[in-house]
């Protein structure tokens, strides 16, 4: 993985390492304060849940589009490939990408994706032209046969969509991050900044998220914090932590030192 400060998916490439949803705020004032203070510059939107034409007419699109940012359209509410792939479809003709998060779900109840569904759209979407970011389950072989399949990034799972729990697996994480030479994303269960960090210090290009900023009390300061921790775990993994010793190993020397009686 190369020491650049840009994030590259596909052809596309980001200053900001640091992706936002852009649901469940109290308004759109505080959305866009939000992003902004994020410093992101790629957003995700759910085209099952928008009325496009109503958005790009005075709505959310319209408002994301005026502040600069990209949009990245995710199949967020599809249950099977059949459906995810009509979903990228209708999303490329009506937002003219061909950059998209893909999402296929199992079930209401635990919202984890598909890996069957999520595998058979993902060789057909790339097959069909789109640069795909795939929302995966934290599985190392899952997540390498995305990779295998074309897609431009894999997004495993920190913990279920919503949760705020973290990243309860960094083990496979790590044995993610040996396996994928495509940029790999934690996508869902971030809850706070220094899950963000966490994440970035094992070796994560970036990070996708959404709840864990607008349903905070104080979204604009969170998204702030967000920033902050990306930037310094990067820079954390980067840099090279020491290795973990189970006993003391102290910094002074003990060479020379001064016996007293």
């Amino acid at each position: 993985m190369s020491d650049d400060a840009l994030l590259q998916v596909g052809p596309y490439s980001f200053s900001s390492r640091l992706i936002l949803g852009t649901a469940r705020y109290p308004n759109y004032q505080v959305m866009l304060d939000a992003l902004r203070a994020s410093g992101t510059e790629l957003v995700t939107v759910a085209l099952r849940r928008l009325d496009v034409q109503a958005s790009q007419d005075g709505g959310i699109l319209e408002l994301l589009i005026d502040e600069g940012y990209a949009i990245l359209p995710n199949t967020a509410g599809c249950f099977t490939a059949k459906d995810a792939i009509l979903t990228a479809q209708l999303a490329r003709e009506a937002l003219e990408t061909d950059l998209l998060k893909l999402e296929v779900i199992g079930d209401d109840d635990t919202q984890l994706p598909d890996g069957e569904e999520l595998l058979k759209a993902a060789r057909a979407l790339v097959a069909d032209g789109f640069h795909v970011m795939a929302y995966s389950n934290d599985d190392p072989i899952l997540c390498r046969k995305l990779q295998d399949c074309g897609c431009a990034a894999v997004m495993p799972l920190g913990s279920p969509i919503g949760s705020g729990m973290g990243i309860r697996n960094p083990y496979n994480f790590q044995i993610i991050r040996e396996q994928l030479e495509v940029p790999m994303l934690v996508d869902a269960g971030v809850g706070t900044a220094s899950d963000a960090a966490l994440a970035m210090e094992l070796g994560c290009d970036g990070v996708l998220l959404n709840t864990a900023i607008s349903g905070a009390q104080r979204p604009v300061l969170m998204a702030s914090s967000f920033k902050h921790a990306v930037l310094a775990g990067r820079s954390s993994y980067l840099a090279g932590r020491i290795p973990k010793r189970l006993y003391a190993n102290p910094s002074s020397p003990l060479e020379g030192r001064i016996e007293t009686a």
